[in-house]
């Protein structure tokens, strides 16, 4: 998590498994895992300009999880982060069957849920991961 950016925290602890969970905590969706799209299907949907991976890919290659749109509401109470980037969120079935994909941020002081063609990408869009240890 950290060779991209992602500046990894302890957040909680799973008192069942007794692991203590892990997620990004840089104040802006870490450099390194920036300008991808969501997942693989649409990084292959792409005719010109296809980013280096996706996101989905990218996580699954460093060994965590992208997270949902509830546990990213959930890190936006520890602080305040994506003043300035976005990042990707696990999106739905029935959202990512039709194209899109969802992403987060924060602006004005509150949480907002977007959406976007998954095969999009932007420099300040990324993504943050959660690891149960």
């Amino acid at each position: 998590m950290e060779e991209t950016g992602g500046e990894p925290d302890v957040i909680g602890y799973d008192k069942k498994t007794g692991e203590f969970i892990f997620c990004d905590c840089a104040p802006e969706s870490p450099k390194g895992r920036r300008s991808t799209c969501y997942d693989y299907e649409a990084l292959q949907s792409r005719k010109e300009h296809k980013p280096k991976t996706s996101a989905m890919d990218m996580a699954h290659e460093i060994g965590i999880e992208m997270l949902t749109e509830e546990q990213y509401r959930g890190l936006q109470e520890l602080g305040e982060f994506d003043l300035k980037t976005s990042s990707w969120v696990k999106t739905p079935d029935d959202i990512r069957e039709l194209g899109g994909a969802i992403f987060c941020d924060r602006r004005y002081n509150k949480v907002f849920m977007y959406h976007n063609g998954a095969e999009s990408y932007y420099g300040a869009r990324g993504f943050r991961g959660m690891l149960k240890v």
